[in-house]
């Protein structure tokens, strides 16, 4: 117990001193998770709706097909992106690999069945007269699509931290495609990983302590937002 004790106390001192290499992987994480977060909600919030809202031929498998990719594992979606963005791949031209860019990729393909199925569901549980309401005053395709959006703002939250919680706490995808390359695509999780195996206990459970501080923050914001809704 003395050596956890001990590694708490020093992961206060590395986060309270403004260790770079703590911060680093801090950095990197939140901005890697931001930018998977938006490419994924502005591409999973639509086609969620799409799903919840229309009836068309196919829906029902399309609906299982996504609701089946909630289970991929980190490590396939890693394979997957590696093998596209890798110099053999047909993206390779681009030079994401071992880029945060290139981790954003994976991590938004791992978010976006989340943000789809939950959006659908929260568009299905609204009212079904609200549709029929909306149609006979003349709503627009986009007025209708705006208010159902706004009945369905709780739901939708839901969606965007639970995906936001996979999201930042993934491993597969950030060390096959990022490379776990210290100052530039070391995330907080491959940090957690390297220093663990290391033997560098302190600076795992501070890295696990600012993991756990922004997932307290992401909860507390849609606590907030809730009460405001």
């Amino acid at each position: 117990m003395d050596f956890i004790v001990a590694g708490i106390v020093k992961a206060f001192q590395l986060l309270l001193q403004g260790d770079r290499e703590t911060y680093s992987a801090v950095l990197a994480t939140v901005q890697v998770s931001s930018l998977s977060m938006s490419v994924s909600l502005l591409i999973g919030i639509p086609l969620g709706y799409c799903l919840g809202y229309a009836d068309f031929p196919g829906r029902r498998s399309i609906r299982t097909v996504v609701d089946t990719m909630l289970s991929l594992p980190t490590v396939f979606i890693g394979l997957l992106v590696y093998a596209f963005i890798s110099n053999r791949g047909p993206l390779g031209e681009y030079g994401l690999l071992f880029t945060l860019s290139g981790i954003a990729v994976g991590q938004a393909i791992l978010a976006l069945p989340i943000v789809i199925a939950l959006t659908a569901t929260a568009v299905e549980s609204l009212d079904r007269p609200l549709r029929l309401t909306l149609l006979s005053l003349g709503a627009s395709g986009r007025q209708v699509f705006l208010t159902s959006i706004w009945e369905a703002r709780l739901g939708l939250l839901v969606a965007a931290v639970t995906a936001t919680g996979r999201v930042l706490t993934e491993v597969g995808i950030s060390m096959m495609v990022g490379g776990n390359i210290k100052w530039h695509t070391r995330t907080i999780t491959t940090a957690i990983a390297l220093e663990t195996n290391k033997g560098q206990f302190a600076t795992g459970i501070a890295l696990g302590l600012v993991l756990l501080a922004i997932a307290f923050a992401v909860n507390l914001s849609l606590s907030f937002l809730r009460r405001r809704a």
